[in-house]
């Protein structure tokens, strides 16, 4: 299943492994909120709503982060991108345990989702780019596993910090732990290299309008597609993940440690649906995997 990653050379694998532990950090930031939210509604005395609140203003800050980070993509450069978006949400992370109230917690988190949105924007392009054809496919399925190692991560850590310390100074010890990804920048610097792209792509990218592009006729179908495949499939993973360790802990009455080990559950299925996908991407092709 691995073979294919001692075949790639030095600077694709540095790079796989800065956008891997790019995705994984993001997601070690992002799964810490939906673990911690009924702590948040305790100590702030909120309800679902404005919890709920939180994780939809986050979600749609990370769509225009995306889109920004696309674009700074072009101009400045993808290594140099995924640093700053690294450092963005992990320094509004950091931010977000001090929070004194709701309206300072909701415009951080705001923030952290620039972050998050954008540090994926530029890490998969980043990726896609310097990987050879050939093994595409697995790079782009393996770095997206790294999502369940992140979320897996987040889990031990609110099991350690909920069962260590009272709820209204675990939250906040949790989203302070939360600068370490701005580490992975050093790794970044120095051992990531900028994808040589074709001289006419870099040109293509500094054309004024060109992101209009993805709308013209010859491609619309696709950018629908592609566009509301990514809305069906987050949607319905956000909508479900964000809630369900408050279903486990308020309904079920789980504790904190019932609650990881049942999120362990899906937190594996997770990683291997997406090593799996990556292994067929490349052998069956996108649209027969995305169909599968």
């Amino acid at each position: 299943m691995f073979k294919w990653f001692s075949e790639i050379s030095g600077n694709e694998r540095r790079t796989f492994w800065a956008c891997f532990g790019g995705w994984a950090l993001d997601s070690l930031d992002v799964q810490m909120f939906s673990l911690v939210i009924p702590a948040i509604i305790a100590e702030w005395s909120i309800n679902r709503t404005q919890a709920g609140l939180v994780s939809g203003v986050t979600l749609v800050a990370s769509a225009l982060g995306g889109w920004i980070a696309g674009m700074l993509s072009d101009r400045l450069g993808r290594v140099k991108t995924l640093q700053w978006t690294v450092a963005f949400f992990s320094v509004f992370t950091f931010l977000c345990a001090f929070a004194q109230n709701y309206p300072q917690f909701l415009v951080l988190k705001t923030l952290q989702g620039f972050g998050f949105g954008g540090e994926w924007a530029a890490g998969a392009v980043l990726m896609a780019e310097t990987i050879r054809n050939e093994h595409r496919g697995k790079a782009m399925g393996s770095v997206q596993s790294a999502w369940a190692v992140g979320w897996g991560a987040a889990v031990l850590l609110y099991a350690l910090m909920f069962s260590l310390l009272p709820g209204d100074t675990a939250w906040r010890v949790m989203f302070g732990i939360g600068i370490v990804p701005a580490l992975l920048i050093l790794y970044v610097r120095r051992g990531v290299q900028e994808p040589a792209a074709p001289a006419h792509a870099r040109q293509q990218e500094r054309t004024p309008g060109v992101v209009a592009g993805i709308f013209s006729p010859q491609v619309l179908r696709m950018t629908m597609i592609g566009a509301l495949l990514g809305v069906g499939a987050h949607g319905g993973y956000y909508a479900l993940m964000t809630w369900l360790p408050t279903f486990l802990k308020s309904e079920r009455h789980l504790s904190v440690l019932s609650t990881g080990g049942y999120l362990a559950v899906v937190i594996v299925a997770f990683f291997c649906g997406c090593l799996v996908s990556a292994q067929l991407l490349d052998r069956i092709g996108r649209r027969k995997t995305i169909l599968t």
